[in-house]
């Protein structure tokens, strides 16, 4: 039973929060959609640095005054129409100091500006960025995946192990009724004679 709760919480941590891993270099797309099409504002945020945004876009523009310096003009938007709901976020050249978790963020038509550009709805997204130099960087969820496989293939071998005990033993109990039942024929037999 500890196996599937186990196997339970995996399988609900990779559908929450996703992992994300390339090289220095690189360009990484970080995905995310809205099921609201009708997008007024998105914000990507970075909550361990100060100033935290990655990127806010407002009513078709770009707004970089309270953007962290070190994404100004490495981040745009996928789509910067939004089509579809997708405010998926591109980010260019990364570094290892890119590495961190990143947070999605939108509001809808009712969304009015406030003196900061911060959206307070929990995020519909969240990214755990990883730039590796490695090239065991990628073998993450490889990992994974053996080792849910591996407590999948140990606990089959605990139940054919249970099963096959339950078995034995109970042909053991019925082989005394058995023996009984042959040794009194013989019993018979050999009196008759």
């Amino acid at each position: 039973m500890a196996v599937f709760v186990l196997l339970l919480f995996l399988l609900h941590h990779a559908a929450c929060d996703q992992h994300v891993t390339v090289h220095p270099g690189d360009d990484v797309t970080l995905r995310c959609e809205a099921a609201d099409v009708s997008i007024r504002a998105v914000e990507w945020t970075r909550p361990d640095l100060e100033p935290q945004y990655v990127l806010f876009y407002r009513d078709g523009h770009l707004e970089i005054k309270q953007q962290h310096p070190s994404f100004t003009g490495r981040v745009e938007l996928e789509d910067r129409e939004l089509k579809d709901g997708d405010v998926s976020l591109t980010l260019k050249n990364v570094t290892s100091s890119d590495s961190g978790t990143y947070e999605c963020r939108v509001k809808s038509d009712g969304f009015t500006r406030t003196k900061r550009a911060n959206i307070d709805d929990d995020p519909i997204r969240v990214i755990y960025l990883e730039v590796t130099d490695s090239e065991d960087g990628n073998s993450t969820p490889i990992l994974v995946a053996v080792g849910v496989v591996a407590v999948l293939l140990v606990a089959a071998a605990v139940f054919v192990a249970v099963w096959r005990y339950k078995r034995r033993s109970d042909q053991r109990s019925e082989r005394p009724a058995a023996d009984d039942e042959a040794g009194t024929d013989q019993l018979m037999c050999t009196s008759a004679v």
